[in-house]
């Protein structure tokens, strides 16, 4: 009752309130009064905890790709989606134990990046600028669009307009009942080994904004979907998104599809 205000630093992850209050009037009164946390007063911080792994042809031959927990802050908070490729600059440092855990672990642990700048390698759609002679140019031509496609691969023209189509997407048409259907189609590759299926596939995902390029032979419906997990922040159980949902709004390329 006294109306003493008493700030409160946070630096860790976990936060003691003062539960006492510390003013020179509760000591000299020799009375124990109670604190109670007002948010209006209180000042927050945009927080982001992210966790990223190398990429597939930046692993060595043999070598499982190499993972590292990111930590961003306030106007850098929810810059990047899951999926995104990006290139980050930032504070390698040590995140020490607490309590018991510290006694055991001696002079370890842990590490984490404080993100200080993230570039996005694929840009979407919509931010890639077009010149002016692609502005200007009324039609392009199918079949050239098509050969630009892995043009690594010689032929193979139908299979390249039909990933063409893939890429580009159509329109989403909706019924006057209510019913939605979608404008993207899904494309099946079948056929003898060494015709280059993969590479197609490797390319189509690398030339997607949003692509990723998985295997049958690896994966679980799981791995394919989503896993529950428990957060390293909260401590709560959550959905761990697979391959079909880090391609969210992009490609996702399925390799060995029967296995």
């Amino acid at each position: 009752e006294c109306g003493h205000e008493v700030f409160q630093e946070v630096k860790a992850k976990t936060l003691t309130p003062l539960v006492e209050c510390q003013s020179p009037i509760c000591k000299q009164n020799r009375s124990r009064g109670k604190l109670h946390m007002q948010l209006r007063a209180s000042k927050f911080y945009k927080f982001q905890e992210l966790r990223i792994q190398e990429l597939t042809d930046q692993v060595p031959m043999g070598h499982i790709p190499r993972t590292m927990t990111v930590h961003l802050y306030e106007g850098m908070a929810r810059s990047m989606k899951t999926g995104d490729i990006a290139l980050l600059t930032g504070i390698f440092l040590p995140t020490p134990y607490t309590g018991f855990k510290a006694i055991k672990a001696g002079l370890l642990a842990d590490t984490y990046l404080e993100g200080m700048h993230a570039h996005l390698m694929k840009q979407s759609y919509d931010a890639i600028p077009l010149s002016l002679s692609l502005r200007t140019r009324r039609t392009l031509s199918y079949d050239s669009l098509a050969q630009s496609l892995c043009p690594e691969i010689y032929g193979m023209e139908d299979v390249k307009k039909a990933l063409l189509l893939l890429l580009v997407g159509g329109v989403t048409n909706q019924l006057p009942d209510g019913m939605k259907i979608r404008g993207d189609i899904n494309v099946l590759l079948m056929g003898d080994p060494g015709v280059a299926k993969s590479q197609l596939l490797k390319w189509i995902s690398k030339a997607a904004p949003r692509g990723v390029y998985t295997t049958g032979k690896g994966s679980t419906g799981v791995g394919l979907t989503a896993a529950v997990m428990k957060d390293s922040v909260t401590g709560e159980m959550v959905l761990e998104g697979g391959a079909l949902v880090l391609a969210d709004n992009g490609v996702c390329c399925i390799d060995e599809f029967d296995k």
